[in-house]
């Protein structure tokens, strides 16, 4: 790894920045935003201090500048007579700044996560793609599977 580049969890003070690379984001794939810029940002920090119990954000740090994020959300499964305890995982909202990506940057806070997940013991972790992303989530271990399926059941904008 880069010797300036860390990744590390994200701390309360910088959710703020994270919230910014989510906002950059959707702007950038020319989306339109259903809010103004400062009132997503509060919704934002308010929603990830709330929800730190099921959402594990990542940093991807150059020097003191962050310059991209991943989200890991963990959820409870039912239990089995093999395991009591069980969870999976859903790697959400990679993102890397313009000006950093193909040069493994993403990769690397891919593997993080995922090193994230074996340390909380989930039993695998999957990821909604764009077409774009796909090769580089294969080459970090993600497979397509014939087995896990998904519906969608609504358009969703606004959650209640």
């Amino acid at each position: 790894m880069d010797n300036d580049i860390t990744i590390r969890p994200a701390v309360p003070h910088e959710l703020d920045v994270v919230a910014e690379l989510r906002w950059q984001w959707i702007l950038e794939s020319e989306d339109v935003p259903v809010t103004g810029h400062e009132e997503f940002v509060q919704h934002f920090v308010t929603w990830a201090r709330e929800n730190t119990s099921s959402h594990r954000c990542m940093v991807l740090v150059r020097g003191q500048v962050i310059i991209g994020m991943a989200w890991l959300a963990v959820l409870a499964r039912v239990p089995s007579p093999r395991a009591l305890q069980r969870a999976s995982g859903d790697l959400q909202c990679v993102y890397v700044v313009p000006g950093e990506r193909d040069g493994g940057l993403g990769g690397q806070l891919i593997d993080a996560v995922l090193a994230r997940a074996r340390e909380l013991g989930l039993e695998r972790v999957t990821v909604h793609s764009s077409s774009r992303a796909i090769p580089a989530y294969s080459r970090h271990g993600f497979e397509a599977s014939p087995r896990l399926l998904h519906a969608r059941v609504a358009r969703i904008t606004s959650y209640p």
